[in-house]
């Protein structure tokens, strides 16, 4: 691999990474739909201006008859999991949340099973999703403390990577033809339209400190809007 390639996964690791600490930190003053609003509309807000120089959106126009899987990808990879994650992080630690996300790679091995004949896991890749399920499972029972707010946190977030893991094969199969930066700006502004009431059902009460605010601005314009341009271009 590229040396620019490895600085560009190392980066890209990073600020995912760092995410979920922004969320809790978000979710400080914030509802956790309200920082799944903000973070969805700041990726556009990046996106959109970066889909439209590359000429990404003038594919989106003339595949009319695809909108109807991007509004789909839209829900079960941004809005749900986006508010599903921040809904858990009430209850579990930024660390764990991160941990429990990486379970994605298992769920698109276990769909692939049934609806992706080309990637699906034999021999020692079987046994590493077998693995990897056990591993999660361990999670649950070690670092959820028994509890059933915590509980309800972590499967939360294993949900959530289950939308992410059905959206990467809904891409895959339906949408794969497009560019992926059209799709993401798409997707991104059709998630912030989907949220739309969030601000005038959940909003603050009162104006979020410096700390949120910047956690939830970088949340949304880095950990969103620029690692989704880094991991598509």
């Amino acid at each position: 691999m590229p040396r620019r390639d490895w600085t560009l996964l190392l980066v890209l690791a990073a600020i995912w990474g760092s995410s979920y600490l922004f969320i809790k930190i978000g979710l400080r003053e914030m509802s956790p739909l309200m920082v799944a609003f903000l973070r969805a509309l700041l990726g556009a807000l990046v996106l959109v201006p970066l889909a439209w120089r590359a000429g990404a959106l003038r594919t989106l126009g003339a595949s009319s008859g695809l909108w109807p899987a991007l509004a789909l990808l839209a829900l079960i990879q941004v809005a749900a999991p986006f508010a599903l994650i921040a809904e858990g992080e009430q209850h579990v630690s930024s660390a764990l949340a991160g941990i429990l996300v990486a379970s994605v790679p298992i769920f698109t091995a276990i769909l692939a099973f049934f609806y992706d004949a080309e990637d699906r896991s034999e021999g020692w890749r079987a046994v590493g999703v077998f693995v990897g399920i056990a591993g999660v499972g361990l999670l649950f029972g070690l670092d959820l403390n028994g509890s059933a707010e915590a509980l309800l946190g972590g499967l939360l977030i294993v949900l959530a990577s289950l939308g992410y893991a059905l959206g990467g094969l809904l891409v895959k199969k339906r949408l794969g033809a497009l560019d992926p930066v059209g799709v993401a700006a798409a997707v991104m502004v059709i998630s912030t339209v989907m949220m739309l009431p969030v601000p005038f059902v959940a909003a603050p009460a009162e104006l979020p400190g410096v700390g949120p605010i910047a956690a939830v601005a970088a949340l949304g314009i880095f950990g969103t809007g620029v690692a989704f341009a880094i991991f598509f271009v």
